[in-house]
C-alpha cells in the first residue's frame, strides 16, 4: 500500500532554525508520530501564512506533505501559543531545560502519546507557576519515567532495602539511591540528604506538573535540581545547555530561589507530611 501523501499531527514545536533564505526546519513533537523534524518553506517571510503558527513551544495543528528528507509544512493553526512562556525571560529559560529535555530523551517516530500530554501539561504550568523550577523539576522525573530511565529512590538498589533517613547515596549512572551500606563501595555515588530525596519521591508519586505546592530551601532546590541534571546527562551522554542559562538569568537577578518564604523543612501541601 503506497504510503499517503499527506497527514495530519498535533504538535508542539521543541526547536527551530534558519535555512536557507526564508525556511525554518523545526523539531517538532506530535501526538500521533513522536518526535520528527520537518521545514516550513517560507515561514520566515512577513507574509507566511505559518509564522505565527509556529513560534518555539507552541501546540498547533498541522498539515504535513511527506518529503524525501525532512517533511514539508503546508498548514498550521496554533490551538495554544504558549504565547507567556516568550513574554518572561525566567519562563522562557525554563521552557527551553523543557523542549531540550523532550528532544535528547526520545527518540524520531516514536509514538508516545503520553509524552505529547506531559508536554502540553508542564507548559500550561509554566504559564501561571509561582515556581517554576519546581514545575520542571515534577516534569523531568515524569519524562525519565516515561522514556524508561525512571529512577529507584524507594529502595537500595544493590540491597533492595528499604531506604530509610540517613547517609544515604545516589549514583546517576546507576540510576537510583544506595543505603549507607552500600553507598560507599560504589564509586559513582555522591552522598544525597535525607530532604533531597524525599522532595524527589514525593514528586515522582504526585501528579502532573503543576499540582503540587512545596516551599524548599535554596540548598535542597540546587541539590534536587543537579540529581536530575546529572540523571539526564548521564542517560544522554551529553551536557545539557539550558540549566546553564537558568543559573545565569537567576545570578543576574539576584535570586536565589523563586518560590516565597523558604524553610529547611519540607513541607508540603498544607495538611499533609511527608
Amino acid at each position: 500500500m503506497p504510503r499517503p501523501r499527506s497527514y495530519r499531527c498535533e504538535a508542539v514545536v521543541l526547536r527551530r532554525h534558519d535555512f536557507g533564505e526564508a525556511d525554518r526546519i523545526l523539531v517538532l513533537f506530535s501526538r500521533e508520530r513522536g518526535k520528527l523534524r520537518a521545514i516550513a518553506k517560507g515561514s520566515r517571510r512577513t507574509t507566511s501564512r505559518l509564522a505565527g503558527h509556529l513560534e518555539l513551544f507552541t501546540h498547533a495543528e498541522l498539515q504535513v506533505a511527506n518529503g524525501r528528507d525532512l517533511d514539508v509544512i503546508t498548514q498550521a493553526e496554533a490551538r495554544n501559543p504558549f504565547r507567556a512562556l516568550r513574554e518572561d525571560l525566567t519562563r522562557t529559560s525554563h521552557a527551553y531545560l523543557v523542549a531540550e529535555l523532550a528532544d535528547v530523551l526520545t527518540e524520531d517516530q516514536a509514538e508516545q502519546p503520553e509524552m505529547f500530554d506531559l508536554l502540553l501539561q508542564t507548559f500550561s504550568a509554566l504559564e501561571v507557576a509561582l515556581d517554576p523550577r519546581l514545575v520542571v523539576d515534577h516534569y523531568s522525573l515524569a519524562l525519565l519515567g516515561i522514556v524508561g530511565f525512571r529512577p529507584s529512590l524507594a529502595v537500595c538498589l544493590l540491597c533492595r532495602e528499604e531506604l530509610r533517613p540517613g547517609l544515604n547515596a545516589f549514583s546517576a549512572m546507576l540510576g537510583g539511591a544506595l543505603c549507607p551500606r552500600c553507598g560507599p563501595g560504589e564509586a559513582s555515588a555522591r552522598p544525597i540528604a535525607s530532604d533531597v530525596l524525599k522532595v524527589l519521591r514525593h514528586l515522582q508519586r504526585s501528579g502532573p506538573p503543576g499540582t503540587v505546592r512545596l516551599r524548599l530551601a535554596e540548598p535542597v532546590a540546587r541539590e534536587v535540581d543537579r540529581v536530575l541534571r546529572d540523571l539526564a546527562e548521564r542517560h544522554t551522554e551529553r551536557r545539557l545547555r539550558s540549566p546553564d542559562l537558568i543559573a545565569r538569568l537567576r545570578s543576574e537577578a539576584g535570586e536565589s530561589h523563586p518560590s516565597a518564604p523558604q524553610t529547611p523543612a519540607l513541607p508540603v501541601e498544607e495538611g499533609a507530611r511527608e
